[in-house]
């Protein structure tokens, strides 16, 4: 039976499609600090060098000023959250940035810096999952891509099946419980990180959508290999009911002896099944071809005669 009859190039070429769409989308959401975005509450500065907006204005009581000319007396008029400028920030794995409302730069720092130090081990169990997950997407896409090419072996490609698809799912639970990590680590870190970094409301941003997304294609991506090697075997056990059947169909071509051997011998695995049928047809076109000699001679010793 011909390997594009077992293995459909487009359930192959779908699997791969969805591996690599995973393995940029959850490269793109590790290096990204996009996982939760929000504004912190700040005192606003005061306005003056260059800066007229988010700033309190205060203005300078002439009388307040003495001899010197040094010491100087403020007044400000604003209460409550007026006082306060609200500075957007954004956080992912790595790092942490928030809005300088006195320019127009960033500050960035790292995250594991924030984070309280009894959430460190898990942040740190968080990415080393975060690596094995894309190390293992990048397994088995080379896996699922020598499986497209090697198509004239049937055993070599179906044990690469079946790699990649055990390497597909373990990389999704992998990815699974990572990001679930981080999410603790983060609402740990809201509560209990630095009073000047907590934020005053946030919302997941666009990274974290994006690694969930990679595991909805790593999934999918194992689910159709699974699928791929489920037909497979299932092919493989209905060829070797046909391939029973037409025992009996050949049996004046094989001796009893052997018929026996082949019936009663016992299949362990897929490889075995196709390993032992490749072996039967060869047998079976061996003896066809002696058959159709030996018919041959006749004809030739009779035309002799």
């Amino acid at each position: 039976m011909a390997l594009s009859e077992v293995v459909p190039w487009r359930r192959a070429v779908l699997a791969v499609s969805f591996n690599l769409v995973s393995l940029a989308l959850s490269t793109t959401a590790l290096l990204s600090s996009y996982w939760c975005v929000g504004t912190q509450k700040v005192p606003k500065p005061l306005c003056g060098n260059g800066k007229a907006t988010k700033c309190i204005v205060v203005p300078i009581a002439m009388e307040s000023i003495n001899a010197s000319g040094q010491d100087v007396v403020h007044y400000s008029w604003e209460t409550g959250d007026d006082r306060f400028a609200f500075r957007y920030f954004h956080t992912g794995i790595w790092y942490s940035c928030e809005e300088n409302i006195l320019g127009t730069d960033e500050k960035c720092r790292s995250f594991l810096e924030l984070t309280p130090p009894a959430e460190r081990g898990i942040l740190w169990l968080s990415l080393g999952s975060e690596l094995v997950y894309i190390t293992l997407l990048i397994i088995s896409f080379v896996l699922l891509l020598l499986e497209i090419i090697y198509t004239g072996n049937p055993v070599c490609g179906l044990k690469l099946n079946a790699f990649a698809a055990m390497s597909s799912v373990l990389s999704g639970l992998l990815g699974m419980v990572a990001h679930m990590m981080y999410t603790q680590v983060f609402q740990a870190t809201v509560s209990l990180g630095p009073e000047d970094w907590r934020p005053h409301s946030w919302d997941y941003g666009w990274a974290f959508y994006t690694a969930w997304a990679s595991f909805t294609c790593c999934m999918a991506s194992a689910v159709t290999t699974l699928n791929t090697y489920t037909k497979t075997v299932l092919e493989f056990r209905r060829n070797q009911k046909a391939f029973q059947q037409s025992f009996k169909e050949q049996s004046c071509f094989l001796n009893h002896k052997g018929m026996n051997f082949y019936r009663d011998k016992p299949i362990h695995s897929v490889s075995e099944s196709v390993d032992f049928y490749t072996e039967l047809q060869k047998k079976i076109l061996l003896r066809d071809h002696s058959m159709d000699l030996e018919d041959v001679e006749e004809s030739m010793e009779e035309e002799h005669c």
